[in-house]
């Protein structure tokens, strides 16, 4: 397969990178979902992908943004999401790092990412990541600027099983510095006895490994979270409404708790 692309990299039919949904909400909460989409710029072909690899976790997290979605309609919150696979570029990692532009994930090799040009690198950057981020940039300033308060949740998904091991999390909460918004959460989501809660599980939140909330909430000392839901409970619109439902329930009570209003 060729890696000769011309420029820019989206052309004609290839949609924009970023979405914004209910930009003009006067609530609190802003969501955003890194990992939303699964579309492959039309020159970037399948990644040279086998056929249903970019319908797997590799390729989005599954069930996110429609959970995502739901959220945002009942708590009337401002939603930000991206179009694109993470596997074009992961817009929840730093640019320049090898997990940016993954050549192999789990244990699928991203053949059209072997080799990418350092050119073809910005261009994903510029056009795919750089919107993305730009429009949470200036959604944030502009919130600032009117006085508006922020309070950022990330939303994301987990696999039951990863490696051969099974995750028993149904939900994780993933934070970094600034722990305070995260770990009321966990306490009222272990309320219920049924949950298992992950505290920086399935992943742990580091600078290493994450972009965006460190980038958007801790360098403006925003109270944040980043959310992970299991997949297998939120592929289907049922399970996807009533996590949504939980967290629109559980979000209001954390900001009341820890007393936010800037």
């Amino acid at each position: 397969m060729s890696n000769t692309i011309s420029y820019p990299l989206l052309r004609d039919g290839d949609p924009q990178a970023a979405v914004i949904e209910n930009p003009e909400s006067c609530s609190p909460f802003i969501l955003l979902a890194d990992h939303a989409g699964q579309r492959i710029p039309t020159q970037l072909g399948d990644l040279g992908l086998p056929a249903g690899e970019i319908d797997r976790h590799i390729g989005w997290d599954i069930g996110s943004l429609a959970t995502a979605q739901l959220l945002s309609q009942y708590l009337d919150a401002t939603l930000i999401h991206q179009r694109y696979s993470r596997l074009v570029i992961d817009c929840n990692r730093t640019p320049g790092i090898a997990s940016s532009i993954p050549e192999i994930s789990e244990h699928t090799r991203i053949v059209r990412n072997i080799g990418v040009t350092v050119e073809e690198a910005q261009a994903r950057r510029i056009e795919v990541f750089q919107p993305y981020h730009d429009l949470i940039t200036q959604t944030l300033d502009r919130r600032r600027d009117s006085g508006q308060p922020s309070v950022i949740i990330s939303m994301h998904s987990f696999t039951p099983s990863f490696k051969n091991s099974d995750r028993p999390w149904q939900i994780g909460t993933l934070f970094n510095r600034n722990p305070d918004f995260a770990l009321q959460l966990v306490a009222l989501l272990q309320q219920d006895s049924s949950l298992h809660v992950g505290i920086n599980e399935p992943y742990a939140m580091t600078d290493a490994t994450d972009f965006t909330l460190p980038f958007h909430a801790e360098q403006r000392q925003l109270p944040y979270v980043g959310i992970e839901i299991r997949q297998d409970l939120i592929t289907e619109h049922d399970g996807q409404k009533a996590w949504a439902r939980r967290l629109a329930q559980l979000l209001p009570q954390v900001l009341a708790n820890i007393g936010y209003s800037k």
